[in-house]
Formats: structure tokens, C-alpha cells, sequence
């Protein structure tokens, strides 16, 4: 499996006492896996997102990415870890506003060895997004669809096994959200693995498989078995 979440809970302190925002979930993603969490808006999907990307450490159980618990790791291994290994999709994208598009697509190979190819990727990527006109524009001048573009090329740079996208199409329009999906089946079907949150039923039903998740309500699984298995206890 490409990600593992074994039994993750996680606590937060609060003014009352501990709140518990995910209760022991379970599940699992292989090569080629395409897994929809949807849930409402503080169920707490995001929590396990950052989580399953080395962002959020649990407070109870274990998670693997491509067999490495990234907790286990110093924290500068865990950020070159996590480079080299997860792409992150965010609705709010999370462009650097001063960097030009190019910069920004090659953000995320600072956290790792220069690659002699970085740039060539770079170039790459953009072009196959159609945003290879925009590369020395800045955030501000392009439209919301470019925008996540540059950060979905932003996200494939290092060439990840994983790929964790949070609301990716909250913010674009029918046709630049069936553009944002397209790459992420792709990315599947190359035998990468896909983890996406969303409280939309529509883009979860773009998923392989779907886990309901209602704060700790039923498991809800649709298409084929590709390597997806989830739990909730």
C-alpha cells in the first residue's frame, strides 16, 4: 500500500476539555487507488489529510507512506520525506504571490537535492497544464482555473507516489473542475494513489471508491476494487 492509516486518532485540547476530531479511522490506498473521503464540513477530514501527508501528527495510531512511518523521522528527513513522496492539492492553492509561475511550480524541490532536471520538469509541466504562455506572470494575474494549474503542477514536480487534495475544485467552474479530476484519474492510472476530502457528493462520485465520513458515521464503497480499503470503528 502507498498509504496506510492504521487506527488514527487525533485530540485536540479545547476550552472544555479534549475534543476528539477523528476517532480511530482506518485506511488504505495502493498503486493505481482513487479514494474519496466526504463528510461535512468539520468531521474532521482535513485533520486527516494533513496527517496522512506528515503534516498532523496522530495522537493514537499509526500512519505508513510508501512503508515509512513519516512521525519516526527527524523533522528535516520528514520534510524531504514528504517532498519526495506527496503532492498536495489545497482549494485556497497556496501560491506564493511574488513567485512567477515557473518559481512556483519549483517551490517544492527545495525541500530536496537539487535536481538537475527540476527546471525541464517545470517546463514540462506547465505546458502539458496549457499554462506555459503564463510562466513569468505572477498568482495575481492569472484566472482561478490557471491557478490551480500551477498548483497541481506544483504538487506532480517530484514526481510523488501520493497525491492528497483537499477541495481541490471548490473554487472553479464545471469545466476547470473536470480538468482538475482528469489529472488526478490520471495520476491513478499511472499507479500513483489519490486521497481526496470533499463534502461535495458530485466530486467524491469521481472517485473509485467513496468513504462516508460523518463523524464516525457508516462506510459507503462504490467501483472497482483497486487497492482501497477503509474502516471505521
Amino acid at each position: 500500500m502507498i498509504l496506510d492509516i492504521r487506527n488514527f486518532s487525533k485530540t485536540y485540547r479545547g476550552p472544555d476539555g479534549p475534543v476528539r476530531a477523528v476517532d480511530r479511522v482506518s485506511l488504505s490506498v495502493g498503486a493505481g487507488g482513487f479514494l474519496a473521503v466526504r463528510g461535512p464540513s468539520g468531521c474532521g477530514k482535513t485533520t486527516l489529510l494533513l496527517a496522512a501527508g506528515g503534516l498532523l501528527e496522530p495522537t493514537d495510531g499509526e500512519i505508513l507512506v510508501a512503508g515509512q512511518n513519516p512521525y519516526a523521522l527527524a523533522p528535516e528527513k520528514r520534510a524531504a520525506f514528504r517532498a519526495a513522496t506527496v503532492g498536495f492539492v489545497f482549494q485556497q492553492f497556496h501560491l506564493v504571490p511574488y513567485l512567477n509561475v515557473l518559481d512556483n511550480v519549483l517551490v517544492t524541490s527545495l525541500a530536496l537535492p537539487r535536481a538537475a532536471d527540476a527546471r525541464a520538469r517545470a517546463t514540462e509541466l506547465i505546458e502539458r497544464f496549457g499554462i506555459a504562455h503564463r510562466a513569468h506572470h505572477v498568482p495575481s494575474e492569472l484566472s482561478t482555473g490557471e491557478r490551480q494549474r500551477v498548483a497541481l503542477a506544483r504538487a506532480l514536480l517530484n514526481r510523488p507516489k501520493l497525491l492528497l487534495a483537499d477541495e481541490p475544485t471548490g473554487n472553479l467552474d464545471p469545466e476547470n473542475a473536470a480538468t482538475v479530476f482528469d489529472h488526478l484519474t490520471a495520476f491513478a492510472r499511472d499507479g500513483g494513489a489519490v486521497l481526496l476530502v470533499t463534502h461535495d457528493s458530485a466530486s467524491a462520485a469521481r472517485a473509485q471508491q467513496i468513504f462516508a465520513f460523518p463523524q464516525g458515521a457508516h462506510v459507503e464503497l462504490t467501483g472497482p476494487d483497486l487497492g482501497v480499503k477503509v474502516q471505521i470503528h
